[in-house]
């Protein structure tokens, strides 16, 4: 068994509030890694190519990423495995995925606009997990603001306490550089070739004479001040508060000029440990020990291929070693399996993989057998925890326009559905074919219809539906369902494994159900 192997991966997710610049940070670290050459522009100048980890047509067209993507590239020993998140609040629900994959966060902050909503929400499930979250703030090229009023902020509105690595000065036009507080050097900044290339870090010592003319009197003056300031009331930097997800390590720099963007992986290569131990129903997997391989699926991407319609299904590996082809119990089909035609993304383009460890982030090709959640391992007594399902707050009825192809646009909803997008559902009982999709953001109404229309051409009409409110009824539940007394807003439903739902207009009317009908149990979470 090779736990060498084991202990050089890192596997992290981005994430941020749409347009703090994690995309641009992305490709930063594949072009520090070398995975590409030059790194694209993701504002869109007619020369730079579209972000390399954006592949859907529309997110190209929006310039959002709306699909989280699995990168991988090899930087100093080690082997990172990056999982960009859509910052877009209406795909919440494949991020909160994704960051279960995750061993550790990096959270991109705009440094004019401090901690927004989107980033509060992400936060939580990093927190709700205890892993570690390092806090890059962005955009010092730009005017920015105070960097003690951006940790205040981080420290009050999300509660994790802050320990910057290093340290700006100045922003916008007069940024110029960073300071390490460990080295007790400072890099100067200098603008480089719109950031598409690696830059070449000037350094200068604190004491150095030279500093005054170097960066000007005021801004020595200000660094000085600041520095003793934050020495004197700053958390120190302890490795194991980081490690439980109670500290941030913070780090300055522009992703797009590419400064600070070396600084930052390095440390945070240096501060992050090997992969994870992850709980089961009855224990822990822990990687560093157990040699048999086991895997987890959390993210079902169809039609990656324009040539030829495929499913991936995305696991996260959390022991062992996959070898192309190798047999696997898969425990939710309570079968045996071949996994074969592994592969690595690298946004559209993918490379076969015959190897991977535990950390490592495979997509296996699926002929429609996956769930989100599901376990597979070469032992048949394991399974891990489920992946809990954001309650949809957006209902819609969807019909195909033409009736001849019906088959078509339920293959198209059924699959969308699987990959965790959309939830779809049924009404209960009334033997109706009507198909009633939710979503948690209505930006997801419109991507499904993108999506039926031009992967599967079939034209669909949307009726949206004025519930906002959804609950699963409890396994524990004592009720019979079809006994339910209702209210007037309140309609039952099912889901695509049969399990009973209710959904209602008011909030208030869920209290009343629940009051009206003595052992009924409601669930804002459905599990996969």
């Amino acid at each position: 068994m090779n736990f060498g192997e084991i202990s050089k991966r890192r596997t992290f997710a981005i994430i941020s509030h749409p347009d703090a610049g994690k995309t641009t940070l992305t490709e930063k670290f594949l072009l520090y890694g070398g995975a590409i050459n030059l790194a694209g522009s993701v504002k869109g100048k007619k020369t730079a190519k579209y972000a390399v980890s954006d592949w859907m047509e529309i997110e190209k067209e929006r310039g959002i990423s709306v699909t989280s993507s699995v990168m991988q590239f090899n930087y100093e020993g080690f082997c990172i495995n990056i999982l960009d998140t859509p910052g877009h609040q209406d795909f919440s629900e494949d991020t909160y995925r994704t960051l279960m994959a995750a061993d550790s966060a990096v959270m991109v902050i705009d440094a004019s606009k401090g901690v927004e909503a989107q980033t509060i929400k992400l936060f939580k499930v990093c927190v709700m997990r205890k892993i570690p979250i390092f806090t890059f703030i962005n955009k010092l090229d730009r005017e920015a603001r105070d960097p003690f009023e951006l940790l205040d902020e981080i420290e009050n509105v999300l509660g994790i306490r802050t320990c910057p690595v290093n340290w700006p000065i100045g922003s916008g036009k007069n940024f110029k550089g960073v300071y390490d507080r460990q080295t007790k050097l400072i890099n100067k900044f200098t603008a480089n070739h719109a950031g598409m290339k690696e830059v070449d870090t000037q350094v200068i010592e604190l004491e150095d004479s030279k500093l005054d003319d170097y960066i000007g009197f005021d801004y020595a003056d200000i660094l000085r001040g600041d520095i003793e300031l934050l020495d004197g009331a700053s958390d120190d930097l302890d490795m194991e508060r980081v490690s439980a997800g109670e500290l941030s390590p913070v780090f300055f720099g522009s992703a797009l000029t590419n400064f600070g963007v070396q600084t930052f992986l390095e440390h945070f290569l240096k501060m992050t440990t090997p992969p994870l131990k992850r709980k089961t129903h009855d224990g822990v997997v822990d990687p560093m020990k157990d040699e048999f391989f086991s895997a987890f699926v959390f993210k079902i991407q169809a039609n990656m291929n324009k040539a030829h319609r495929d499913r991936i299904a995305f696991m996260r590996i959390c022991s062992g070693e996959y070898d192309a082809g190798m047999d696997v119990f898969h425990v939710q089909g309570n079968r045996k399996i071949k996994i074969n035609q592994s592969t690595q993304m690298m946004a559209d383009e993918r490379k076969i993989v015959e190897k991977a460890y535990a950390g490592d982030i495979i997509g296996v090709f699926d002929p429609g057998i996956f769930g989100i959640g599901d376990t597979l391992a070469t032992v048949n007594n394991i399974e891990f925890e489920g992946i809990p399902t954001f309650a949809p707050e957006h209902f819609a009825r969807v019909r195909q326009v033409d009736t001849m192809k019906r088959k078509q646009f339920l293959k198209g909803v059924y699959q969308i559905a699987q990959e965790g997008a959309i939830q779809i559902f049924q009404e209960y009982n009334t033997g109706m074919e009507e198909i009633i999709v939710g979503v948690v953001g209505v930006l997801q109404f419109e991507v499904l219809l993108y999506r039926l229309k031009n992967e599967y051409n079939v034209d669909v009409k949307l009726d949206k539906l004025p519930y906002e409110h959804i609950r699963w009824i409890d396994e524990t539940s004592t009720v019979d369902i079809d006994k339910i007394q209702g209210t007037s807003d309140m309609k039952k439903i099912k889901d695509l494994k049969d399990r009973p739902l209710l959904i209602f207009t008011h909030p208030w009317s869920v209290r009343m159900v629940e009051e009206r009908n003595e052992g009924l149990v409601l669930s804002e979470f459905g599990k996969n």
